[in-house]
């Protein structure tokens, strides 16, 4: 049996009242949508004349939300998303290009070597890729995605683990010809909130090692340095293993340091484009 339509109001009045009751004034909601502030007033008036409430309480300083009022909205803001995400699903022209935020470090040992794979994945569309030279730099940016290190715990985002940070020791094989014990070359140290050879001392070596004579602000020109033999790297396994597995560094120790903290791939919680986010998110998590 078809559902009765009785008391379905117009969408217009729905989405007038919508913006009323989020920013608390008829003269506010007329600004956002276009409208005369009595036009705003006329429509709600109409819309609960249909639902036979009182949606908001008239008052001298302007209107509030009624208990009815407060109670409906947020079915009404949750019904008015689907129908905005389900007509941009089905009915949004293609997208023609995608953008992706993340540190060079991250873009240039992590991203590059997938580029062919990620197109693969998104034909048809630019990639965009940007960097983050400073953490404060992902509030400002408005990158389709962007790769962030740290717990995953970042407010109205979706986010997915990439993959972990576990740190040890390496240098170039010529470097390391030349040295009796490694722990007597010098220490290359790398900026940033991963852990450093201050930790690796405290847990692995159980004693204080001599204190890096060379620092630079990312992991990409720290691993350039040691493959030139400037000293030992304490580097992450996943984003040196090209130089590891070509044989332009090599591990001076089986021993390593695991950090809580692992690289994530995140969106806007709101994005309406997650089933092309995810083909890429598949892409940039394969090892």
């Amino acid at each position: 049996m078809a559902q009765s339509t009785t008391l379905l109001p117009s969408l217009e009045w729905v989405r007038v009242f919508e913006s009323a009751a989020r920013l608390g004034s008829f003269t506010a909601a007329a600004g956002e949508l276009g409208l005369t502030q009595a036009a705003v007033s006329q429509r709600i008036r109409h819309l609960e004349k249909r639902l036979g409430v009182s949606l908001f309480e008239r008052q001298a300083r302007g209107v509030a939300l009624s208990l009815q009022g407060e109670a409906w909205l947020p079915h009404v803001q949750h019904s008015l998303q689907r129908l905005t995400h389900s007509a941009d699903s089905l009915f949004a022209a293609p997208r023609t290009r995608l953008s992706l935020m993340a540190s060079v470090s991250l873009i240039e040992l992590w991203v590059v070597p997938r580029l062919a794979a990620l197109q693969a994945e998104v034909p048809n569309q630019q990639l965009v890729l940007s960097t983050m030279h400073r953490w404060p730099d992902y509030a400002q940016a408005e990158a389709d995605l962007d790769i962030r290190f740290g717990e995953g715990d970042w407010t109205e985002r979706t986010s997915h683990y990439l993959f972990g940070e576990v740190l040890t020791p390496m240098a170039s094989p010529a470097l390391l010809a030349g040295a009796d014990d490694w722990r007597r070359l010098p220490r290359i140290a790398v900026a940033g909130p991963r852990l450093g050879w201050r930790e690796w001392d405290q847990r692995v070596e159980m004693g204080p090692g001599s204190i890096p004579m060379i620092r630079m602000d990312s992991l990409v020109q720290a691993l350039r340095a040691a493959e030139a033999g400037a000293g030992v790297l304490l580097g992450s396994l996943a984003l040196c293993e090209s130089a590891l597995q070509a044989g332009r560094l090599r591990r001076t120790s089986p021993e390593t340091l695991t950090m809580t903290e692992g690289y994530w791939l995140t969106w806007r919680s709101t994005s309406f484009a997650e089933h092309e986010f995810e083909r890429v998110l598949a892409v940039l998590r394969t090892q």
